[in-house]
């Protein structure tokens, strides 16, 4: 009998440690998978993080023409004036001699926050020869009411982009579309989003005449 009875408390002893740790693992357990449970998702904010940067990169098939390097790459002309970042771009060449001609270059690199739909080489090749000519023999006149009128005085994010826009020159412009796909009057939109320190730049395939 003794015996029995001493093995029978030595088991309860043995098994009362043994309960009480398991009820202390059971709370921590609950508590780490809470604190997993409410942690903040990683995941979602790096997506979050990655349309963002989508959102503020360059698009269109036109962007292909602008140099992959130096100061006429999109980093390159992040970091300058709009008119001096369009001197360093080859495929804004023809643009930067109208505006060097009509002495707008200080006006378009002090200027705060602007867009300017820049019209490529190809777009300035398509003006007729005639039409080329008046303006660039007129440039405080005729060659300034054109370059002007692709000048809006506001920062226009892709979001912004249709609608009518009011113009440097007082003139206004049309902006059709959405997306990437965007026409301005009957030019369209090749290589849009393009940043500068002072402007937003759409390269565009066709020159905006004021009527």
């Amino acid at each position: 009998m003794r015996l029995a009875r001493r093995s029978t408390i030595a088991a309860l002893s043995l098994a009362l440690p043994l309960s009480l740790a398991a009820c202390g693992n059971s709370g921590s357990d609950d508590t780490a998978a809470s604190s997993a449970s409410s942690a903040p998702s990683s995941s979602s904010s790096s997506s979050s993080s990655t349309t963002e940067d989508m959102a503020a990169k360059p698009f269109g098939a036109g962007c292909a023409a602008v140099p992959t390097s130096g100061k006429g790459s999109f980093s390159g002309m992040a970091t300058d004036p709009v008119a001096t970042a369009a001197s360093n771009n080859p495929a804004l060449s023809t643009l930067v001699t109208a505006v060097t001609e009509a002495g707008l270059g200080e006006t378009l690199n002090s200027a705060k926050d602007i867009t300017v739909f820049a019209p490529s080489n190809d777009a300035f090749a398509a003006v007729p020869k005639a039409t080329m000519d008046a303006a660039m023999k007129d440039p405080k006149g005729l060659l300034t009411k054109v370059l002007t009128n692709h000048v809006v005085p506001e920062k226009l994010t892709p979001e912004m982009l249709a609608g009518d826009h009011k113009t440097l020159g007082g003139g206004t412009i049309t902006v059709a579309g959405s997306g990437e796909d965007f026409t301005v009057g009957k030019a369209k939109i090749i290589c849009g989003n393009v940043q500068t320190a002072n402007a937003t730049v759409y390269i565009i395939d066709g020159v905006l005449l004021p009527s």
